[in-house]
């Protein structure tokens, strides 16, 4: 029989010193840049004893070096403890045989540093088991192509900056790219063989900090987490739909799992998918679980499984209450995100004192002449369609489409014949404003889109919501989900009598940030309908990957765009007789309510 494994507890512990290890010695390269004599001790030693080999200059380059793979392997990146392993293994072999020879061995802080090393290469093979996220197989050929464009741009500029500083002035255009180039490939370079160039302290500053910079970039390129390449495809967005003929009552947000910007995991059964979209290493994935409740837990270990594979963080944005239950099950936390607004028809009602402001709102905008048209979009002849898409592009708030978990990202597509769309006319037939909603089961809508023209009344989208919810009946429909709303809680309660200083401050750092982002005008646009408030919330295993999960949102919300490198991101076919849109988040709201 074979030696046993190491048990799962030692190899976890081994994998968390590793880090820890890497974490002290940029400590030490960072206190080093700071603390001069300090620095000048380490770089003393390394020129004439052995430490480890992530004290190279005792500065902000090793420092962020080890820092960056103490951050890889936290990640359990297999890619780093190959690295970690080389680099430590060559260092412990050379210190190993150079112990040999009397005027090393005696001094004790050789054995130091052979016992640390040793320590941490002991740690990095006990701890193999647990470095198993995967990269991305064009990750190499990236980096190469990052450090060979950078390594030419650094060393150009470089060497303008030697060139235009050189109090020499005997120097050659090779003398000068010759010396910024050694600058920018050794840590610690020899001026000697560069009689003719004399140039000021700031300029090996300037260009030792663009040598860290672009190995940072390439270590960055070499170890980043690989993107989803599978997105939806013809076979999956059918059985998706299968489901949602099924089981689509369950949640409003069913629909948008079709968005053709999101990958798809099955549980093993084949009863549930989970959508997903991986940005910036963060596997983002929205709404609840598609299809039969049973099976939730076989998508959503099949999903965490995929992003511990590939060191991605998970994250869930606008899970309902049901499904953050079954979530929190797997590990995952839950934070409170905002609520949903939802419209009983058969229940709803302009009588009342409360509804004053919305019954005046509703009844001017119809003296006005304005009427409302509903139909699904199958019933719409495919002119009118053509018309009706012109308006929505031409009254769109801005270039950048937004949405993700609450917006389709498309209109009009045949393949959403069943969408309903809600069309609004003046009184001298011209269009003013269209809604476009998703099916929510057999008998229930979820608003996707909101247009209108910027020269129309106020209140008209208000008057076309009522207006649906007349016509309800006409189109099968019994509950309508409308706008989320943000933080409603922090809106409802914080302008209250007795709310405490906490609350207070929280309610005038959002009202402060609905100046620029709908927040409290999405909330106050809601409440005017009196509608049931569900909460939605979003699930995240650790609490110090929140930062990062929500910059993830906000890219895929369409809120913050980041430069991407080429990525081998590759499409399925799409299915007979739809075209394959391009990548363009949805916005579900586009203009400020009245």
């Amino acid at each position: 029989m074979g030696s046993p494994r190491p048990p799962r507890r030692l190899a976890a512990r081994s994998a968390v010193f590793t880090v820890w290890y890497l974490r002290a010695v940029a400590a030490l390269n960072f206190l080093g840049a700071v603390w001069v004599s300090f620095g000048a001790d380490i770089r003393r030693h390394n020129a004439q004893d052995y430490f480890t080999p992530y004290l190279l200059t005792a500065g902000f380059t090793s420092g962020a070096i080890a820092l960056f793979l103490a951050v890889t392997m936290r990640r359990r990146k297999r890619a780093a403890w190959i690295l970690n392993l080389v680099l430590c293994g060559l260092f412990f072999a050379a210190l190993a045989l150079s112990m040999v020879w009397p005027d090393i061995h005696r001094h004790a802080q050789n054995w130091v540093s052979l016992a640390l090393t040793t320590a941490f290469l002991a740690a990095l093979l006990a701890g193999r088991r647990e470095f198993r996220a995967k990269g991305d197989p064009a990750n190499p050929w990236q980096a190469a192509v990052v450090a060979a464009a950078g390594l030419v741009l650094a060393a150009l500029v470089g060497t303008g900056l030697v060139a235009a500083t050189n109090s020499q002035h005997r120097g050659t255009f090779g003398d000068s790219f010759g010396y910024a180039l050694l600058r920018l490939v050794s840590l610690v370079p020899g001026d000697s063989a560069f009689l003719t160039i004399s140039t000021p302290g700031w300029v090996d500053v300037v260009i030792n900090v663009m040598s860290t910079l672009l190995f940072v970039l390439v270590l960055f390129v070499a170890f980043r987490s690989p993107r989803g390449r599978e997105l939806l495809g013809a076979d999956d967005e059918q059985r998706l739909r299968a489901l949602l003929d099924k089981y689509g009552e369950r949640d409003s947000l069913g629909y948008f799992a079709l968005r053709r910007d999101k990958s798809v995991i099955w549980s093993p059964s084949g009863k549930s998918a989970i959508a997903y979209r991986v940005l910036g290493g963060v596997s983002l994935a929205s709404g609840d679980p598609i299809g039969d409740p049973e099976a939730w837990p076989g998508a959503i270990d099949a999903w965490l499984a995929e992003a511990r594979e590939h060191a991605w963080v998970p994250a869930v944005m606008g899970a309902s209450e049901e499904a953050g239950t079954v979530y929190a099950r797997h590990g995952l936390d839950a934070l409170e995100l905002g609520d949903e607004a939802i419209v009983e028809t058969a229940d709803f009602t302009l009588e009342g004192r409360a509804m004053r402001t919305v019954r005046q709102a509703h009844n001017r905008v119809r003296r006005s002449g304005c009427t409302v048209r509903v139909r699904r979009h199958a019933d719409i002849p495919p002119g009118e369609l053509a018309v009706l898409l012109e308006h929505a592009d031409a009254w769109r708030d801005g270039q950048t489409e937004r949405g993700f978990s609450m917006a389709l990202g498309r209109l009009g597509d045949p393949a959403d014949g069943q969408c309903v769309m809600v069309e609004c006319a003046d009184g001298d037939g011209r269009p003013r404003a269209l809604l476009s909603f998703v099916p929510w089961g057999p008998h229930g809508l979820s608003l996707d889109l909101m247009r209108r023209d910027r020269g129309s009344d106020n209140g008209l989208i208000e008057f076309m919501v009522i207006e649906l919810i007349r016509q309800a009946e006409e189109v099968g429909v019994e509950q309508v989900s409308l706008n989320f709303a943000m933080f409603r809680s922090v809106f409802e309660r914080g302008s209250r009598l007795g709310a405490g200083p906490v609350l207070r401050l929280w309610h005038s750092l959002l009202t402060f940030f609905s100046r620029w982002w709908q927040i409290e005008s999405l909330y106050r646009a809601n409440a005017k309908f009196r509608p049931i408030w569900e909460p939605r919330y979003v699930l995240f295993g650790k609490s110090s990957e929140l930062p990062r999960i929500g910059l993830a949102g906000a890219r895929a919300e369409g809120f913050l765009g980041v430069p991407r490198l080429p990525s081998p991101l590759r499409r399925r076919p799409a299915a007979p007789g739809r075209p394959v849109e391009p990548v363009a988040p949805g916005r579900r709201v586009a203009d400020r309510p009245h």
